[in-house]
């Protein structure tokens, strides 16, 4: 499923549109015990790309593993197209742990998306990991009003065609947009996401990518790509 990511924005799209049909929406995998999180930072006025990768055990959320990488910035910001400004800085990391995790939680989008192919669904093909997209903002749909307590959850749509849950991590605190990735199912990805978030309003895999990619200074050159 490898593909070039120096692409015009149009055979983006259509890349998207031919990948999302390896995309599986239910749950296929064995027992999960440990989880990642991934997030990327633009430092050096986002010349460059950096990638993190922090791999936890499932039940305690304490760090097993992690890796970072930087590359120059090959492809504009996008909106729908985050993946491929993204995804080659975050292969470069996973390349660098010892072991891919059981699951994965991205900071982005899977299904939830106008092509239904946003980042956790990428990485999910790439790397045929259990992977679930954790979003801090809506891209695309339409939701009812949310309850306030922890654990709420609503549907998001897109006319008549389920695409995500928006869900309340913390009590009165804004939620999250959770979308299937790859090899899992929303049901399922809901509750993966509630229990790696137990304090804040991100999951910890994610929170703890964030630290590890935005406060490394530059150690070494970003490879060209």
């Amino acid at each position: 499923m490898k593909h070039s990511w120096q692409v015009s924005q149009r055979a983006a799209a259509r890349i998207q549109l031919e990948l999302r049909k390896n995309v599986i929406p239910e749950d296929r995998f064995a027992i999960i015990n440990t989880v990642a999180g991934v997030d990327v930072s633009y430092p050096a006025h986002r010349a460059c790309t950096r990638a993190a990768v922090v791999v936890l055990d499932i039940n305690s959320l304490v760090q097993i593993d992690s890796a970072l990488a930087q590359r120059k910035t090959s492809f504009p910001y996008i909106p729908g197209l985050l993946s491929f400004r993204e995804i080659p800085a975050i292969l470069d990391a996973f390349a660098r742990i010892g072991k891919n995790p059981d699951l994965l939680l991205c900071d982005g989008h899977g299904l939830a998306h106008p092509r239904r192919f946003g980042l956790a669904c990428h990485i999910g093909v790439l790397l045929d990991i259990p992977t679930i997209g954790v979003a801090k903002s809506l891209l695309t749909g339409e939701h009812e009003q949310l309850d306030q307590p922890r654990g709420s959850f609503q549907p998001l749509l897109d006319e008549d065609q389920v695409i995500g849950a928006v869900v309340r991590t913390r009590t009165s605190v804004r939620p999250v947009y959770v979308s299937v990735g790859h090899r899992i199912s929303l049901e399922t990805a809901v509750e993966f996401v509630l229990q790696c978030s137990p304090r804040y309003r991100l999951p910890e895999p994610i929170r703890s990518a964030h630290r590890l990619s935005s406060s490394k200074p530059d150690l070494h050159p970003p490879t060209s790509g």
